[in-house]
């Protein structure tokens, strides 16, 4: 049985950390999920990521959205299909900075905070171009062992600050998560244990598999190596770096969380940030605006664009930036520049900047990847021709 943000099984109150595992295998009910999905904590310790006293507008939009038509798998869907049947709590649409629509379901509303998953991957680099715009970091291509010494003599010797952002490192890992035996499954484990410095650790003595630069490998160790990174270089918690450079001075309407690896440590810089929907929205058109607050310059010039293109590896596209993901067109055609920020279950951030449309999607599906029964990019793709 599960009441408000408890959970029990059969009378019985779960640990905590079986839950934790239980989540990211895909074995939760859809009940239990969406109450956890909704929990800040988890098994982890948390931070804070503040807000400030003022908060950005979001208007409505004179040009409401009612329905959109999605051509996905060879089927046409609409908007009731979309949310139905890929289980969506929450999703904002903003067009030219207003709302266009917003809907709320399996017990989200508008001031209740959702966890995103990987979409944390797309915040942390963006910390990143906030500490190179700052001066702090030289730039990408700098060798990372410059800025985290130890380092030093593991597979990251030799890694530069772009490789580590795209992911092409070269270094061993595996991020299926419903695999007890891959390095997602062992650094789960050691979110759970709570051990200052253990993840960093256990990355660094991963073998190295090709040369860096020359493959692209989905893997979460890397963003954990990012969120080190800004630590180290910023001399901030990546909460703290966030509130400052963006939750802030952007007006976010909350407060939100991101998950430690341990208490008083560094922050799961992969995952974990819980927010409300709206601000999640927020973020994207923080991204849709060049990373500028008000006529000041949060990242450099040109950052967004080049961390959410394609990248090129012996001659073949990658659909993967700066931890950020290029979003075809429905004709196949990246012209609009558009990109977005996954996270497992469900979770976006889409923006596209050429027609000015901002989509944050907050989900609960039954399995981490591919339990989708509607392509989400074709929903963009709906939503943008139905704008336009």
């Amino acid at each position: 049985m599960q009441t408000g943000n408890r959970f029990e099984v059969k009378g019985e109150m779960p640990d905590r950390r079986q839950l934790s595992r239980l989540a990211y295998a895909g074995k939760l009910l859809p009940p239990t999920q969406r109450s956890l999905f909704l929990d800040g904590s988890w098994a982890f310790a948390t931070r804070s990521i503040a807000r400030g006293s003022r908060v950005r507008a979001l208007p409505a939009s004179d040009r409401e959205l009612r329905d959109v038509a999605i051509q996905s798998r060879g089927v046409e869907f609409d908007l009731a299909d979309y949310i139905s049947r890929n289980r969506v709590a929450g999703l904002l649409i903003a067009h030219r900075g207003s709302v266009a629509l917003e809907h709320y379901d399996l017990g989200l509303d508008a001031d209740a905070r959702w966890i995103s998953m990987s979409c944390a991957k797309s915040v942390s680099t963006t910390l990143v171009g906030a500490a190179i715009q700052d001066g702090l970091i030289g730039g990408v291509e700098e060798p990372l062992t410059d800025y985290l010494p130890q380092l030093r003599g593991s597979s990251y010797d030799g890694v530069s600050v772009r490789q580590l952002l795209q992911m092409t490192s070269g270094v061993k890992w595996d991020d299926t998560h419903t695999d007890p035996g891959s390095e997602r499954s062992h650094m789960l484990e050691l979110q759970i244990a709570q051990r200052s410095g253990a993840i960093l650790d256990f990355v660094a003595s991963l073998p190295r598999v090709a040369p860096a630069g020359s493959v692209w490998n989905y893997s979460t160790a890397e963003t954990h190596v990012v969120g080190a990174l800004v630590q180290a270089t910023t001399g901030r918690w990546l909460s703290d770096y966030l509130s400052e450079k963006i939750w802030v001075p952007f007006g976010m309407q909350s407060e939100a969380t991101w998950w430690l690896e341990s208490p008083e440590g560094l922050e799961v810089a992969g995952s974990g940030i819980h927010a409300t929907l709206r601000d999640y929205a927020r973020f994207g058109l923080f991204l849709m605006n060049d990373g500028l607050i008000e006529g000041k310059r949060v990242l450099p010039e040109g950052w967004v664009a080049q961390a959410s293109a394609s990248l090129a590896i012996h001659g073949k596209r990658v659909d993967y930036g700066y931890m950020w993901w290029p979003v075809p067109d429905a004709e196949g055609s990246f012209a609009d520049g558009a990109f977005g920020a996954r996270g497992i279950f469900g979770q976006f951030i889409y923006v596209n900047p050429r027609a000015e449309v901002v989509i944050a999607v907050c989900s609960s599906r039954s399995k981490p990847k591919f339990a989708e029964a509607i392509v989400d990019n074709d929903f963009f793709n709906g939503v943008v021709a139905a704008l336009r």
